[in-house]
């Protein structure tokens, strides 16, 4: 499976996932400038949240959300901005972090780090 396959099978799971948690998924793939969002949903609480969905077909290289670097998390929290600007939401935010490890192209784990940074 190659990496954008691979990637959207991720947020697709992360998305379903959400919405059985009772979020309701807003937008997906929102870019603005040069960054990008996965996810973004409004969770049961009624939280604005961003979500970064990191997939990966195995566990070798250390966690998914590993690679969600301090670089990355700047340009997530730039174009949640401009997401919210779009919007003129003024509210509360979260940022988190879905991990989705994939065996077979069947989800073998997913991982919810919620407030994962900033």
């Amino acid at each position: 499976m190659e990496n954008r396959e691979l990637g959207r099978k991720g947020e697709d799971i992360a998305a379903r996932y959400l919405e059985q948690k009772g979020y309701r998924v807003a937008y997906r793939n929102f870019r603005a400038g040069m960054g990008e969002v996965d996810i973004i949903a409004w969770s049961p609480e009624g939280c604005l949240v961003f979500v970064e969905v990191k997939t990966r077909s195995a566990d070798g290289f250390g966690g998914p959300e590993e690679a969600v670097n301090r670089k990355k998390q700047s340009q997530i929290a730039r174009t949640a901005g401009a997401f919210m600007e779009t919007i003129g939401y003024e509210g509360e935010i979260r940022f988190d972090i879905i991990s989705v490890l994939l065996s077979g192209g069947q989800p073998e784990a997913i991982r919810h780090a919620e407030d994962a940074f900033f």
